[in-house]
């Protein structure tokens, strides 16, 4: 589970929380119980009583104060339980209660992470990916083939856009199941509205789902972020700033989008470049062709990305047009 310092930090200081509001509960509910039922005071400080009285036996073998604990204990506890529920109290009342009954709230089981501590990962990578409700749309289960015409054709690679479409769904797969042992890049380019962004949505959706920590970011909102972080000192912009080098998957959306100067173009050299040499992966999507995007960025940047990343450029009719004709199915 690729979690980094702060967000396993994150995860702990909620299950120390949830510790501490159980016990709270539970002195609460003791309190109650034992105003309206003296008698489970009482029990409470005799069991109290005989474990101590017990642990004195075992230090002086000798003694004929020797006795079942186990069987006073469960003696008294029985008629505790059964206080509880003549009075209307469920019989575990007075013990301390779990979210999670597995891992009593402390996230692990034998040393192992519990089920719920996953669970509390992934939601919280979800949190951080900045499209969290988007993927409960866009993802491989709802993905269709059935806007990529076969009329449609790359000229360069005779392709049709069904077969193009298909192309790179395959190695969008390739890039998940790889990509513990294979950190990668992918390039998606072509047209408004082919399914570029469509489809790093379901690439992150499933390595999310894997608990791998995925940010995304639209070109506009990651440069005004770096910007932040570099002139005005941003500290939420510097924490964030600190994500997008380490997370395992970064995807920078609709580059081309921005305003590009000199800062931008620096800074996308410098992002790509970092993560290429810390084998970390990356998903661009762009608009621009590849004449366009040689001329709006640089060469070197270019370089960087066309010898370290799949190329996947996707043909077609913009999709949401067609859905918008189809009546949005």
């Amino acid at each position: 589970m690729s979690l980094n310092n702060s967000q396993y930090d994150a995860l702990m200081r909620q299950y120390n929380q949830k510790q501490l509001k159980h016990k709270h509960e539970q002195r609460d509910r003791i309190r109650i119980a034992y105003k309206r039922i003296p008698r489970l005071q009482e029990i409470d400080n005799e069991i109290a009583s005989l474990s101590l009285k017990k642990a004195r036996a075992l230090l002086m073998p000798s003694s004929s104060a020797d006795f079942n604990l186990s069987d006073e204990i469960e003696t008294l506890s029985k008629e505790r339980r059964t206080l509880l529920l003549r009075n209307g109290f469920p019989a575990d009342y007075l013990e301390l209660h779990y979210d999670c009954p597995h891992c009593k709230d402390t996230g692990y089981v034998d040393n192992q992470k519990c089920s719920c501590f996953r669970k509390a990962a992934v939601d919280l990578l979800y949190t951080q990916s900045n499209i969290r409700e988007i993927l409960e749309v866009e993802n491989f289960e709802n993905f269709t083939f059935q806007y990529y015409s076969e009329e449609v054709k790359n000229p360069a690679t005779g392709l049709n856009a069904l077969e193009t479409a298909r192309d790179a769904y395959f190695k969008c797969w390739d890039f998940i199941d790889n990509f513990a042992s294979h950190p990668a890049g992918i390039f998606f380019y072509g047209d408004t509205g082919v399914g570029k962004t469509y489809l790093s949505h379901c690439i992150a959706k499933e390595l999310i789902q894997r608990s791998y920590f995925v940010l995304y970011f639209s070109s506009f909102d990651l440069f005004d972020l770096l910007a932040k972080n570099t002139f005005k000192k941003d500290t939420a912009a510097s924490d964030m700033a600190e994500y997008i080098g380490n997370c395992d998957l970064l995807i920078i959306d609709d580059l081309g989008t921005e305003l590009v100067n000199s800062f931008v173009a620096s800074q996308l050299f410098f992002c790509v470049n970092e993560r290429i040499i810390n084998h970390k992966s990356t998903i661009i999507s762009t608009n621009l062709t590849m004449e366009n995007f040689l001329e709006t960025y640089s060469e070197r940047i270019f370089s960087r990305i066309s010898s370290n990343y799949t190329m996947l450029k996707l043909i077609g009719n913009d999709i949401r047009i067609q859905k918008k004709l189809l009546g949005g199915k």
